[in-house]
């Protein structure tokens, strides 16, 4: 059986990969690997990691490529050079750089062969879906803002969720708007073992988004990557098309665009009730209508922005920015959009006097309000008897 093997450290030898030591980690069947055809010697993975041993990453046609890794990270995204001699089908990790290809686990290689068109413009990509999360008519309302501006497809990686809000997803799966993609990351990590929380490491998020970008490199033109809590909302236009085809044209050669976090406080709301629409109000959850106060920015602290992003022109990524890749970036001015971030205060409150008006979300509100009733009726229809809000 022929085998490709790529060994020592690392060298500009194109038959030799990069090499890295690695301990902590685990093969499961959530491994993804992911072909770079930007310039044909890179791949991608990302994966769990558990154990306490070094690995090797086996790159297979069949044939094997062993390479030595080491982080301390519960999850990794490694970027590793391919052999020109070695085309590999599969990647299988390992705690020996010898042993029997037949008794490895093995993850098939994507983007191998891309797509010859691109299915969605724009892909949003959320983090994971954790806390048994029941915000229903906030998520309802993201979703269909997200569909306003311009999000063909949504990808949601999920740990877990409230019940009403499984009966939204199952909606938004039957409408072809949402996929999931199982994240059962507490089967292989015990939080006990080590000295952060799931909280500090945000449930692999980085790993997510990178998995979300590769997935989706030769499906989407371009991938959206913000929270569930979070809308990207153009200031000067009215959708993320014409925004960003405004933006590259501004801005050439530019494929990575950040938007600015302004926070909009849960418990501060509208003094005017036009918006509170009497059919939600039995609802769980926060009506953004509602919200059109932000606080002002933090000067002294870093801006956590979100993105949207040229797929093609991202190598790695991290959740606030891009820490690899092909392209310009740019961080987008306020007066052209911001990152509407309606969320509880985890930090130090404002006092009111300091926020500021803005109803920018209010120039969605003829279409947001019917696309949401429309929504409520079709799932939960309040002429039905067998459905309670409060019945989970």
């Amino acid at each position: 059986m022929n085998r490709c093997w790529g060994w020592g450290g690392e060298t500009e030898n194109p038959e030799f990969a990069r090499v890295e030591s690695y301990r902590h980690f685990v093969a499961r069947p959530g491994v993804k690997m992911y072909f770079c055809r930007r310039n044909n010697f890179m791949v991608v993975v990302s994966f769990l990691i558990v154990l306490s041993f070094e690995a090797y990453l086996w790159l297979m046609q069949t044939p094997l490529l062993p390479q030595t890794i080491q982080s301390t990270d519960l999850c990794k995204d490694i970027v590793c050079l391919e052999p020109r001699k070695c085309s590999p089908k599969y990647v299988s990790i390992h705690s020996s750089p010898r042993g029997k290809i037949d008794k490895l686990p093995r993850f098939e290689i994507k983007n191998r062969v891309p797509e010859d068109s691109f299915s969605a413009e724009f892909t949003l990509c959320l983090p994971v879906m954790f806390g048994n999360y029941s915000n229903v008519l906030q998520f309802i309302q993201s979703m269909e803002m997200y569909k306003i501006l311009g999000a063909q497809k949504v990808l949601v990686y999920m740990y877990n969720c409230s019940q009403l809000i499984e009966k939204v997803l199952e909606f938004y799966v039957a409408e072809g708007t949402i996929d999931i993609i199982p994240w059962p990351i507490f089967s292989y990590v015990n939080f006990s073992s080590f000295w952060y929380s799931s909280k500090d490491w945000d449930y692999g998020k980085a790993t997510v988004l990178n998995d979300c970008i590769y997935r989706n490199m030769y499906r989407s033109k371009y991938v959206v990557l913000n929270d569930i809590d979070e809308i990207i909302l153009p200031i000067k236009h009215l959708s993320w098309k014409t925004m960003v085809s405004d933006l590259e044209d501004r801005n050439p050669e530019t494929g990575i665009f950040l938007f600015e976090n302004h926070l909009f406080p849960q418990h501060i709301f509208s003094s005017t009730d036009t918006l509170n629409i009497s059919s939600w109000k039995m609802v769980p959850g926060t009506n953004i209508l509602q919200h059109i106060y932000r606080e002002p920015i933090k000067l002294k602290f870093s801006n956590q922005r979100k993105m949207i992003v040229n797929p093609r022109a991202v190598v790695q990524t991290s959740v606030h920015t891009i820490l690899k890749g092909y392209s310009k970036t740019l961080v987008v001015p306020k007066e052209i959009a911001i990152l509407y971030h309606c969320r509880q205060y985890v930090e130090k409150e404002v006092p009111g006097k300091y926020l500021i008006r803005d109803t920018t979300i209010w120039r969605y509100n003829v279409s947001l309000i019917n696309n949401v009733n429309n929504i409520l009726e079709k799932q939960f229809p309040r002429k039905s008897s067998k459905f309670r809000w409060n019945k989970f």
